[in-house]
């Protein structure tokens, strides 16, 4: 770990230096020296005055490559960093896919403005890109791949694959397809049907035909169970007319659905907008987490008058203040099981969000079991501790009763907020946690303030 730790810092310390003294080569140089995970790191190590330096030394090719290294909103935070001038070039020299995904995480001005500075060309296809919806097969697609007209013979393949050579090795090509005079997409064309067949036969003949394929607004949930059941490294993706409009691969469908599983988990622990990272300026973070909290006070608010309401029974049943955070706590946690399967179950489509009654029947007979299981135990120490049976009954009843509602709201609110195009991710959690905890508060002071004679 240490010779880890001191490896990383050498190349941090050369990088520091090279910069100092815009010597391009060294810096090249001691990019070339970091892995992927590295590079990602020493670019959140610079200041923002030195990563402005650095991508000044830095030509297009060389830029974007380091883009590709890092993690896409550092990439973004980069680009919003320099002048839509000076941006362009190491945008343009970006695959499409990646492109996309960089403009789409910049303020809107921002991409308005790189986009004027592109070429016309690589500027429409970008919007066309961008315009797709994230999770769904055009938002990951990218259009660097190899294809030839059915008619074309094997010679004259072979010919130009000889003379494109060099940016047909930038695709990482694994397939070329087969199109049609109007592009639509006939075949595939498996390296091994070429290097075997006559020179005088034509792509259509040694082409797979009809190849399995996806369209622009399938969601990555689909083509994740279609790479699960066929060993395919890529898939073609259509349009309405069947024209061939990009590749999909494999490890572009996974890191997809690992970005949006994570993302999800950020909303749900408050962190508003893109991905933070503490090489942020201070106020953006602090305006970031802000934005939560202060709902959050609200929210708290809420809970906190059910219990200023019953101040009079708290004050003469002490020991009820020590049983507050845990069914609150308790609660909270059955019912953030419920928004996980819930949240899960909508991502995979295996539910909808107007299957209130099927999932409410089957949280609350989960809630019910477990409400019951919990209020027993913890009515119990409550019984051992106080020598009352009636504050064991009271608190077991509470948390019980309390648990059987937090797993009904949390299996339902995520459907009603999908329901309102409202993002479950982001909202299901402060509301579950208000709902906990002003019933739970409300269910222990109020049972209480019942049966106060037989508890003081």
């Amino acid at each position: 770990m240490t010779d880890t730790i001191t490896e990383f810092d050498s190349i941090l310390e050369a990088l520091h230096h090279a910069i100092e003294k815009s010597d391009a080569a060294a810096a090249i140089r001691t990019l070339q020296q970091a892995d992927h995970d590295q590079t990602a790191k020493l670019i959140d190590r610079l200041s923002v005055e030195d990563r402005q330096a650095l991508f000044g030394l830095l030509t297009p090719e060389q830029g974007a490559e380091v883009l590709e290294r890092v993690y896409y909103f550092q990439g973004a935070d980069i680009i919003e960093e320099l002048s839509a001038q000076v941006a362009a070039p190491f945008v343009a020299e970006l695959d499409s896919d990646d492109r996309a995904d960089l403009m789409n995480e910049l303020d809107q001005a921002d991409s308005e403005a790189i986009l004027e500075e592109l070429d016309e060309d690589l500027a429409h296809e970008t919007r066309r890109f961008m315009a797709y919806p994230d999770g769904t097969a055009g938002a990951i697609m990218y259009s660097e791949f190899v294809s030839f007209q059915a008619d074309m013979t094997v010679e004259e393949i072979l010919n130009d694959i000889q003379t494109n050579r060099k940016k047909y090795i930038e695709f990482g090509v694994q397939y070329a397809y087969v199109l049609g005079r109007e592009h639509q997409l006939l075949g595939v064309l498996p390296v091994r049907n070429l290097l075997f067949a006559s020179r005088s036969q034509q792509a259509s003949e040694i082409m797979i035909p009809k190849p399995t394929t996806v369209h622009a607004y399938d969601t990555i949930e689909q083509l994740e169970d279609i790479f699960e059941e066929h060993n395919y490294l890529g898939l073609p993706v259509i349009n309405k007319d069947g024209c061939l409009i990009g590749i999909i691969d494999r490890e572009s469908t996974t890191e997809a659905l690992q970005e949006a599983a994570t993302e999800d988990l950020l909303k749900f622990q408050g962190l508003m907008g893109k991905e933070e990272l503490r090489s942020m300026p201070l106020k953006v973070r602090s305006g970031r987490r802000l934005s939560w909290l202060s709902i959050n006070v609200v929210l708290n608010l809420i809970s906190a008058s059910v219990i200023a309401m019953h101040q009079d029974t708290l004050e003469a049943v002490i020991a009820l203040a020590v049983f507050l955070p845990i069914i609150s706590d308790m609660s909270g946690c059955s019912g953030n099981q419920a928004v996980a399967v819930s949240m899960r179950e909508l991502s995979l489509e295996l539910i909808s969000p107007k299957e209130f009654r099927r999932v409410f029947f089957k949280e609350s007979s989960v809630g019910l079991i477990n409400g019951a299981c919990l209020g027993l135990l913890i009515g119990g120490l409550a019984w051992l501790w106080k020598g009352n049976a009636v504050l064991g009954l009271v608190v077991g009843t509470a948390l019980a009763l309390n648990t059987t509602v937090a797993v009904c709201v949390g299996g339902l609110v995520p459907l009603a907020l999908k329901a309102c195009r409202q993002d479950p991710a982001l909202a299901s959690g402060p509301i579950l946690t208000t709902v906990t905890d002003m019933c739970g508060f409300m269910l222990i002071l109020g049972l209480a303030s019942l049966c106060l004679p037989y508890l003081v």
